[in-house]
């Protein structure tokens, strides 16, 4: 185990499981598009299909979409957030839960990873932000570990036969077709009607949970939200 994590917690601000982070270098293809991080994706739903959702750059959208890091599509966000779009506190826990969802059946090594926490309770450990993370008291609502834990029982669900921490390749493929009723609006939404293919180079699963030099200024974000 490593920093603060014990025999009945995981965190994964960073070190072991930092790839349940959304400012891990997992590539998401959602609606359409094929994000770097799935923070990137997330701060793009303030603003997609929004008509006030427009600045001296053009679409605030897009600006998220093409910013070369995760803290940098955050900074975008924050700076325009009052162009958002006027709904999004009401909507933006299953719009996160969705691309939890998502990034999880596309990454076979992001499900082995949650499969290997166990029973664990998993915990944001950002000492910024007391929603998604536990805060500066650690008594926050931890909602991005609470969510992350729904989807974990989720996978465990659509394979019951599944030993904890498996790996073969059938029981993954089991996950990814989503049998369990809950999955298909999530599936729909992230499925890209032409996938794109992967640049030369990039990197969209990463076996050792190893993070991109441009994500590491992560801690510097406040919230997500």
């Amino acid at each position: 185990m490593h920093g603060l994590d014990t025999a009945e917690r995981v965190c994964f601000y960073e070190q072991d499981f930092y790839v349940l982070s959304n400012f891990s270098s997992f590539n998401l293809r959602w609606k359409g598009n094929t994000f770097p991080t799935s923070e990137h994706a997330y701060h793009w739903e303030k603003f997609d299909s929004h008509p006030n959702a427009w600045n001296a750059g053009g679409s605030i959208a897009s600006q998220i979409l093409r910013a070369p890091s995760a803290h940098e599509a955050f900074k975008i966000a924050e700076g325009c957030k009052p162009r958002r779009r006027p709904d999004w506190d009401d909507v933006k826990v299953d719009i996160m839960r969705d691309i939890l969802r998502a990034k999880a059946a596309q990454h076979e090594y992001v499900r082995r990873k949650l499969l290997a926490t166990g029973e664990r309770e998993l915990v944001e450990n950002s000492w910024r932000d007391s929603y998604w993370g536990w805060g500066p008291n650690r008594d926050g609502q931890n909602m991005l570990g609470k969510l992350w834990m729904e989807v974990r029982a989720e996978l465990r669900a659509a394979s019951p036969a599944a030993p904890e921490g498996a790996k073969k390749s059938d029981i993954n493929a089991e996950y990814v077709r989503g049998r369990n009723d809950g999955w298909d609006a999530a599936m729909l939404a992230a499925r890209s009607p032409h996938p794109q293919p992967q640049a030369q180079g990039e990197r969209s699963v990463c076996p050792l949970g190893m993070v991109d030099t441009c994500c590491q200024d992560f801690k510097n974000c406040k919230s997500k939200e």
